[in-house]
């Protein structure tokens, strides 16, 4: 078996299933089994657009069945050290992207720039522009390091989540080929934003340069500035909402990062109202997250804000919204249930819907 087949036990779409109807899926189904070995979109999704119905798609039971989720993980019985492991992987999953508190305290800052220009003044010039490249070097090198751990603590937590067990070396091998996939995906990706914003403001500065110094900038282009910064951020949160709902995918299928992306995109463009509704959702959750962690910093005297520290104090919202996302798109049919087939005794009473009412059959 080959490194980006997916591994499944489902039966296969297009032979239980005609498509005759969306030969646009069809094409689709055939390009993504072709790309990663396993050809098939879930029996039930394809179904549904086959008969122009959709899946119930809700975001406030989801939500619910989280918490409760949540307490079995953490509460159901406490354990500290169960605790500190899941806090681990929870703050190797948001390693670099944010966290942590930021106060200023009073400086004189003219005085302190003017002592810093002496400093460097007095450096010799070949000294300076190789202790410059090294430390960008080694910048740049600790943010990719960053980044590739953050990439592999990913499905660690959500492993932590679905199984509820407290593991690390674990998933951290069992997922080695989808986290350096994710990973690898995700710096393409970056560059190429980087290589985006590097170009449209040196076109938008262009004219400038080329009036000279002492041109000022006009307001249609202050306009078309501001409307390529909006566009820009855009993109970057779009990455991050498609790249939150790719993990789940590469941890139920196996597979590589560009498929889950292309099954990303099938699943926007086939539900973009639920996925909105759910965008929402996380954002207003974002900003009660931050109000909730700023008040626990506060109550604790700021030790909530020190890496990893904060994480374990307030482990139950991480693990709350990661249950979060896993349970909404498991709405979307088996290929999106990370609980396929290995759901945890403890969670059957969320995770199993209660059995349907007999039908009296007449005669």
């Amino acid at each position: 078996m080959s490194s980006g087949i997916c591994r499944h036990t489902l039966p296969h779409p297009l032979r239980t299933a005609d498509t005759t109807a969306r030969p646009e899926l069809r094409l689709l189904f055939v390009w993504l089994g072709n790309r990663c070995g396993c050809p098939r979109i879930a029996v039930a999704s394809l179904k549904s657009y086959m008969n122009g119905t959709g899946p119930n798609i809700e975001i406030f039971k989801p939500f619910g069945d989280a918490f409760e989720v949540m307490k079995k993980i953490l509460f159901q019985p406490f354990d500290i050290k169960k605790w500190l492991v899941i806090g681990f992987a929870a703050w190797l999953a948001n390693l670099g992207s944010g966290g942590g508190g930021g106060f200023n305290f009073p400086y004189n800052e003219r005085e302190d720039t003017h002592k810093l220009n002496e400093t460097i003044g007095q450096i010799p010039q070949p000294i300076l522009v190789t202790s410059v490249c090294i430390l960008s070097a080694f910048v740049l090198l600790l943010i990719v390091v960053v980044a590739w751990l953050r990439a592999r603590g990913r499905f660690i937590f959500v492993d932590c989540i679905v199984r509820n067990r407290a593991a690390i070396a674990e998933p951290w091998k069992e997922f080695r080929k989808e986290g350096n996939s994710l990973f690898l995906f995700s710096l393409v990706v970056v560059l190429t934003l980087i290589g985006l914003a590097i170009v449209g403001t040196f076109a938008l500065a262009l004219p400038l340069i080329i009036r000279g110094s002492s041109s000022q900038p006009g307001p249609g282009l202050l306009i078309a500035f501001s409307l390529f910064l909006i566009c820009l951020v855009s993109l970057v949160f779009i990455f991050a909402v498609v790249t939150q709902l790719m993990v789940p995918m590469m941890y139920r299928q196996r597979c590589r990062a560009r498929h889950a992306f292309a099954q990303v995109v099938d699943l926007v463009a086939s539900h973009p109202g639920p996925i909105l509704l759910y965008v929402l959702f996380l954002l207003l959750l974002g900003v009660a997250m931050v109000v909730i962690s700023c008040a626990v910093v506060c109550a604790t005297c700021c030790i909530a804000a020190i890496p990893y520290v904060g994480t374990v104090i307030l482990l139950p919202i991480p693990v709350t919204l990661g249950a979060f996302s896993l349970l909404f798109l498991r709405q979307f049919g088996p290929d999106y249930d990370v609980w396929g087939g290995i759901i945890p005794p403890e969670f059957l009473p969320v995770l199993m819907p209660p059995p349907s009412p007999p039908v009296n059959q007449a005669g």
